[in-house]
């Protein structure tokens, strides 16, 4: 696939002299490339999330037969799918190509639609038509998660955290928009709604070039434990919490904290791009929680507004930092985002479930005069702040979150040699003093990239790759292409695998 940088880097760059910084800023200052296009086929992950909010999670329609235990249904099928599909994801992967795949999915999402509206209209059998609606919504949903998946495994995380943050507050808008449609017009529009995100994931995977869309090769990789640790932290203790967020007109997606966190998100990455921070994320996710849980447990689950919106804006950061962090090892080493992000989804829900529970049984107990809902907010608390270690534990957001590569020959031994050389980069980035953004174009020169092909993957305006690459060269003090990949070693990988990452990036400035 490709690689990246995601995380700045805390280094102090060289100092570039009077004409480098006349070109930097003419590069970097106009409007032009702060205020980007952003295609609207990629925002098809928030028509979907609108969806599930005005069918299963949080609606404002109010079937009246519908129950928690129908959520919990819907739930457990979309899991056992994507399990099943992770097993099975060598052998089915890709599917942003199976034509079969996109039409399951929006049948089984249509239906679903149809036998929960129906359920408010035909009282007799509305149980049996809400447990045949959740079942089916959870294969259709389980399926259109894996197909975005695979389109966000292809995008360098610049372009995750922007159309994906982007995709959240497009979701939020369209649910607001159909809480003002009554219910003929409401069912209508809500059935369109799984069709049109399906059509823009079509057209989303034809946007992106033949080479950059998902291959069908298997990387034999561990499971990167630490972002599975660190998921299971917040989505167990948003768990705890997730029925605040639901509190007054607003649903988890249409939440106002959801709308504002994200839009935040946006205006951040669209004017600091070079200098985008992604532990921000991390900042902005563990104080609104701990906020949320001190507040909800101060003021009560029934009546904490204010609450609902900080638990709603903590798990958007949260949510969008996941993203970033397993499409990134799509996009760097070729993971298969079946595998990687179905099993993902899965584990979250599930520590969601059970964070449910916790609550749910939490609050039928008394503990030496401690309210068992007290105890579970101090369990959430303790969760969030152990999945905060884990995240700053690491230095830098890129690294492979406790993933092993398992080396081998085909697309094994190519994910192998790949992170070598990332780590290369990465060395001669800290040792010659290059800015996150020159990190970048370093390794995409390492990849034999194009000038051209650099601008289009960092989503720069015209030029400013250009002087992007002579920084490096300057830094380095080459001058041709063959030079930069003697220094990194890449002529020599295979022959010297063995030998310490420190003595290949050393080369001929030792």
């Amino acid at each position: 696939m490709h690689s990246s940088n995601v995380a700045a880097q805390n280094v102090a760059p060289a100092k570039p002299s009077s004409g480098d910084q006349a070109q930097e800023k003419k590069t970097h200052r106009p409007l032009r490339d702060v205020l980007v296009p952003i295609p609207l086929a990629f925002l098809g992950l928030g028509v979907y999330r609108a969806w599930i909010e005005i069918t299963f999670v949080g609606s404002f329609v109010g079937f009246q037969a519908f129950s928690v235990s129908m959520r919990d249904i819907f739930d457990l099928t979309a899991i056992v799918e994507m399990l099943a599909c992770v097993a099975l994801a060598r052998r089915i992967g890709p599917l942003f190509n199976r034509a079969r795949v996109y039409i399951l999915s929006g049948s089984f999402m249509l239906l679903s639609t149809v036998l929960l509206f129906a359920s408010s209209f035909m009282p007799s059998i509305a149980l049996e038509l809400c447990f045949a609606s959740s079942v089916l919504g959870g294969l259709g949903l389980g399926l259109i998660i894996l197909i975005f998946s695979e389109l966000y495994g292809c995008l360098n995380p610049i372009r995750v955290t922007l159309y994906y943050a982007s995709s959240l507050v497009f979701g939020a808008l369209i649910v607001y928009v159909y809480m003002g449609f009554k219910m003929p017009w409401l069912f209508a529009m809500t059935a369109l709604l799984p069709v049109a995100a399906l059509l823009c994931a079509r057209r989303a995977f034809g946007l992106l070039p033949e080479g950059e869309r998902p291959q069908k090769t298997w990387v034999s990789v561990s499971v990167p434990w630490k972002i599975m640790l660190l998921m299971g932290f917040f989505a167990f203790s948003y768990g705890i919490i997730e029925s605040s967020a639901y509190r007054g007109a607003f649903g988890p997606h249409s939440s106002p904290g959801t709308f504002i966190v994200a839009v935040l998100v946006v205006i951040g990455v669209l004017v600091q791009r070079d200098k985008f921070d992604f532990n921000v994320l991390c900042r902005i996710a563990l104080p609104l929680t701990v906020v949320a849980l001190f507040s909800i447990s101060v003021f009560g689950f029934a009546d904490d507004v204010f609450g609902g919106y900080c638990v709603a804006g903590g798990y958007t950061a949260f949510t969008i930092l996941i993203m970033v962090l397993c499409s990134n090892l799509c996009y760097r080493y070729g993971v298969s985002a079946i595998w990687l992000f179905g099993l993902e989804r899965s584990l979250r829900l599930v520590f969601m479930f059970l964070g449910r529970c916790v609550y749910e049984y939490g609050s039928m107990i008394d503990v030496g005069g401690v309210r068992g809902t007290t105890i579970a907010i101090g369990i959430a608390i303790v969760a969030v702040i152990m999945g905060t270690f884990v995240l700053l534990s690491q230095k830098e957001l890129s690294n492979t979150w406790g993933a092993s590569f398992f080396d081998g020959s085909g697309a094994d031994g190519q994910a192998v040699r790949k992170q070598e050389i990332v780590d290369r980069c990465e060395l001669l980035a800290k040792r010659f003093g290059l800015t996150s953004r020159e990190t970048e174009v370093l390794m995409l020169l390492a990849q034999r990239k194009t000038v051209g092909q650099i601008e289009h993957e960092l989503f720069i305006a015209n030029g400013t790759a250009k002087a992007h690459v002579r920084h490096v060269y300057q830094k380095f003090d080459i001058h041709s292409r063959e030079e930069l990949f003697d220094l990194i070693g890449i002529d020599g990988l295979q022959s010297n695998a063995d030998a310490p990452v420190e003595e290949l990036a050393a080369g001929k400035h030792a």
